[in-house]
């Protein structure tokens, strides 16, 4: 499974590199309905960081480890070490169009769970994504 997103946002690309490696961003780059829960992470994140969260909708929540990878000016990596889908890596990039406004493209690949359940749960959360 594939997706990308572009999207831009009117602020300097150093604004917006800051703001996405910290931890305590995520519940503001999370789309509805999900709601996160950031149960230990470093304040910003950092190449080889791991960030233990919960993704949260209605009573039901749901947790996620991940690892920081592949951390630099352009952008960074989040993989699953262990959560709902058999394999995530989601790529976030940023790139300057001009001096106040920045392009952020977030691309996952991700492969479903085996079990009929796990399949279930990844597919809800994967329709979830914006697009």
């Amino acid at each position: 499974m594939i997706y990308d997103h572009c999207f831009r946002v009117k602020a300097p690309l150093s604004e917006v590199v800051s703001f996405h490696r910290l931890a305590a961003s995520m519940s503001s780059i999370t789309p509805p309905p999900l709601r996160v829960k950031v149960n230990n992470a470093p304040a910003e994140l950092f190449d080889g960081a791991e960030m233990d969260f919960s993704l949260c909708v209605g009573p039901f929540c749901l947790r996620w480890l991940a690892r920081i990878e592949d951390v630099s000016p352009a952008g960074f990596t989040d993989r699953q070490l262990h959560g709902p889908f058999q394999e995530w890596n989601h790529r976030h990039s940023f790139h300057r169009v001009d001096v106040n406004i920045t392009e952020v493209n977030d691309q996952i690949s991700a492969q479903l769970k085996k079990s009929f359940g796990g399949r279930l749960l990844g597919w809800g959360l994967w329709l979830g994504l914006p697009f």
